[in-house]
């Protein structure tokens, strides 16, 4: 079987299909990720064959000089997909408006520069089936040119398909045709000679890689479940991971993203570090040099590096304090270790409740953080057993799903149920 991934250039959401990349291709098939020329190396460094198409267009190297711009980005990312996580903005007044920013913006830039290159491969390659990550649409468009069976692969809760089904409902409510995601993948549908089908939008079927506890399905749409496995791109065990901590570990991070792409961590880092400093814990935070030179004092039960292997760290914990980043929660879940969620946007604040609702853990938005309440929060993450039980429940779900290599033959069949060349 011949399968062809299609992802932005963006390394985070790149790591979530990695795992499924090599679960199809040690199963024995052909499995090629295509993408704009610049993330070759990102592809080809997780082992896996790259095919660079189309033009370099990244949205973060656009807006790197317009801040307006890439904070919109960073708050709504990408609207109107917020109406998910706020009933206020489920509506047809914001969602309508919302819908053709979002069609214009952030999915032809990410998709255009390599529709047409992507469709011309497919043509030359003949793919059973596209894996494609929610917002490349590039997939499905090229995928139905040749008849292939095409899927979602989620990098969290899935706000696409709850919206676009919101969406699709205040369209009949309001009897407005206004569709501008659909008229736009219609438009491809009719150049390359089909015509436009809802699976364009959700797949023929979507790859969850979480529990059913962490996440919120669009009635209606085939999910099918496997267990997360964490791929962080290249990475060392320190020397000091080596030895068992002393006095009860509290790993602290607030993800890559915040300061590889964005101006810094939406917490304050020194009051969250001083707040802690007088327990009796170990913490082990990963925090990038450049912030680590903001901090005006390191705590002595401090240790802070810019980056460790999330899962070889999370065992050793006793705690840990995230911001609840998909990868990041899933990557922790996987572990029966409370955790303590400090959330800022886009899907983090859902996520953090529904961690909370696990039993696993405690959420507080950002903009509420404090280092009295991080405090707080740590310490009854510590001594009431009550998270620990829910944190062994919710690693109990998340082994219990079949491994994206088990997964397969179900991949296999769905792919021949779909798939019409």
């Amino acid at each position: 079987m011949r399968v062809l991934l299609a992802v932005n250039p963006e390394k985070s959401i790149f790591q979530y299909m990695a795992s499924t990349a090599w679960a199809l291709r040690t199963a024995g098939h052909d499995v090629r990720v295509a993408s704009q020329p610049e993330f070759a190396q990102v592809i080809t460094q997780a082992g896996l064959t790259a095919v660079p198409l189309g033009s370099d267009r990244n949205p973060w190297r656009i807006t790197a000089h317009r801040p307006q711009d890439r904070a919109a980005l960073r708050v709504g990312v990408p609207a109107p997909y917020d109406a998910f996580e706020d009933p206020a903005k489920s509506t047809w007044e914001y969602l309508k408006p919302g819908m053709l920013k979002a069609t214009k913006g952030w999915h032809r830039i990410s998709n255009f520069p390599i529709i047409s290159d992507l469709v011309e491969f497919a043509r030359h390659w003949k793919p059973d089936l596209v894996l494609w990550e929610p917002l490349t649409y590039a997939g499905p468009i090229a995928a139905k040119a040749v008849g292939a069976a095409h899927a979602r692969l989620l990098f969290g809760v899935d706000v696409f398909g709850g919206v676009r089904q919101r969406y699709l409902e205040l369209m009949r409510e309001h009897d407005d045709p206004a569709d501008p995601l659909g008229e736009w993948l219609a438009g491809y549908a009719r150049k390359y000679g089909y015509e436009f089908s809802e699976d364009m939008v959700t797949g023929h079927f979507t790859l969850d890689p979480f529990p059913g506890s962490l996440q919120i399905e669009a009635p209606g749409l085939d999910y099918v479940r496997m267990q997360w496995v964490p791929y962080g791109g290249r990475a060392e065990i320190p020397r000091w991971l080596w030895e068992a901590p002393k006095r009860p570990r509290v790993a602290l991070t607030m993800g890559l993203s915040a300061t590889e792409i964005f101006d810094g961590y939406t917490i304050s880092m020194q009051d969250v570090l001083s707040a802690l400093g007088d327990l009796d814990i170990e913490v082990v935070a990963t925090v990038a040099e450049s912030e680590q030179r903001r901090l005006t004092h390191i705590p002595d039960n401090a240790r802070l590096v810019p980056y460790v292997p999330w899962h070889a760290l999370v065992p050793t914990c006793d705690v840990v304090i995230h911001h609840a980043g998909a990868a990041t929660l899933a990557t922790t879940s996987l572990s029966p270790v409370p955790q303590l969620a400090l959330h800022y946007h886009y899907d983090q604040p859902l996520l953090g409740r529904l961690l909370a609702d696990t039993g696993a853990g405690l959420e507080i938005h950002t903009s509420r953080a404090t280092g009295a309440n991080v405090r707080e929060a740590v310490q009854r993450l510590l001594k009431e057993p009550s998270f620990r039980q829910g944190a062994t429940r919710l690693t109990e779900e998340m082994r219990a799903l079949p491994t994206p290599n088990e997964l397969v033959p179900r991949i296999e069949e769905l792919t021949r149920l779909h798939a019409t060349h």
